[in-house]
């Protein structure tokens, strides 16, 4: 396996943590407008976002263009999986089924 294939992997993991610190930090209430734009959850997730953009560009370098779309769907698997594991958001049927969409669509590409 291209090493470059887990540069992407990681670039997807950071993004989709990257979303569950900022939807925490969204959920949280704070005394002014700078506080709620400048507090440790908001500023983590863009930087963990920005170390993913770095993640992928380094990813991408000698990969196949083609290649970047399927690994990016992941996040759209990660993230509510993510969010019913942290923050205890329900997994409905049509949740399930997208997810599972996702990943049927994954597995024909890659065959």
């Amino acid at each position: 396996m291209d090493p470059h294939y887990l540069f992407l992997l990681a670039s997807v993991l950071l993004a989709c943590i990257s979303q569950l610190l900022l939807k925490k930090g969204a959920m949280q209430r704070y005394p002014s407008l700078f506080r709620e734009y400048c507090n440790p959850w908001v500023i983590g997730g863009y930087l963990l976002l920005f170390g993913s953009m770095f993640l992928s560009i380094q990813g991408l370098r000698t990969l196949d263009y083609l290649n970047a779309p399927v690994m990016e769907s992941l996040g759209y698997v990660l993230v509510p999986v993510l969010s019913a594991v942290f923050f205890k958001e329900k997994l409905t049927v049509s949740r399930l089924v997208g997810i599972g969409c996702i990943v049927l669509g994954m597995v024909i590409f890659y065959l």
